[in-house]
């Protein structure tokens, strides 16, 4: 059955921890405008079912949410190119396009950077709404532990109209040796650090933009 997420779960701790028996681990040094979706933001109805996930007994799902202070537009520019992850997710060292023009059912292949537990993914692209600013894939082949991964990334207007809100959830079966809390702390950790490098991309381009206005 479908698992609403429990947006208030989506601060691992301070000092991230390496996935179990992995031999790699990932750390994420910079804090920028995060803060716990359930005091912050409340997924808008028309996209809320895109973060409800079905939960089988051997997966975990979580999700992380991001303040940007720089216009939706501007942020899902950075968001929407399947095509090139790299621009902001920091852990990868390319991505080549397979299969597809950019439209739902391309596949990618991204290669991660050394010191991470996986070599290599491959990802279909499963929804992109220009409209709502909704962007999901699924992880379907590759060189890594996370096996049945799908995340859905959406978009939205901050309270005060000038920034973005960014909700991304995922759902992945749990590495045999793990426990949940070790995975969602490990692929939080991931998803964490790239909504901030996004962050910092998309207000420098917003504050470039201004400056040029």
């Amino acid at each position: 059955m479908p698992s609403s997420l429990q947006l208030h779960r989506i601060n691992p701790p301070n000092n991230p921890t390496a996935m179990a028996g992995t031999g790699g681990s990932v750390s994420c040094h910079k804090q920028s405008h995060m803060v716990p979706a359930a005091k912050y933001f409340a997924v808008p109805e028309s996209v809320a079912d895109h973060h409800a996930h079905s939960v089988g007994p051997n997966q975990c799902c979580s999700s992380v949410v991001q303040a940007i202070e720089a216009p939706v537009a501007t942020v899902w520019s950075v968001v929407r190119r399947f095509d090139n992850p790299q621009a902001y997710k920091h852990f990868l060292k390319s991505c080549h396009v397979i299969d597809g023009d950019g439209d739902v059912g391309t596949l990618r292949e991204v290669h991660v950077v050394s010191g991470l537990p996986a070599g290599s993914s491959t990802e279909r692209l499963e929804i992109l709404d220009d409209e709502r600013h909704v962007l999901s894939f699924s992880v379907v082949g590759g060189d890594h532990r996370l096996t049945n991964y799908r995340s859905v990334t959406t978009l939205h207007g901050s309270a005060n109209g000038g920034g973005t809100v960014v909700v991304e959830s995922y759902v992945v079966d749990v590495p045999q040796g793990n426990t949940r809390e070790e995975t969602c702390v490990f692929v939080d950790t991931i998803v964490r650090c790239n909504l901030q490098s996004l962050a910092q991309i998309a207000e420098n381009m917003a504050r470039n933009h201004n400056n040029v206005s």
